[in-house]
């Protein structure tokens, strides 16, 4: 790394990537264990409820730590990103 020029450091885009990576996560562990991933998710922002999210492979708890504001901002980004 060269010493004449100022690195920059995005804590929100670092955020959002770890984000982005639970909510596969979660996903993919509720889709093994034969569940609507879609509904399960939704079900959970909407609600507010962890019921909707198995403990398998720990989907509930990854995504307990992650604001659900926080999620529905990414989902929504990425929605507007890919239907430009």
């Amino acid at each position: 790394m060269s010493q004449d020029k100022t690195t920059l450091f995005d804590v929100k885009e670092i955020d959002t990537e770890m984000t982005r990576q639970v909510l596969k996560e979660v996903y993919e562990a509720l889709e093994e264990r034969g569940y609507n991933p879609t509904n399960q998710i939704v079900g959970y922002l909407i609600s507010g409820d962890p019921g909707y999210i198995s403990s398998y492979k720990d989907a509930r708890t990854k995504i307990q730590e992650i604001d659900r504001a926080k999620i529905v901002e990414i989902l929504l980004m990425t929605f507007h990103k890919n239907n430009k």
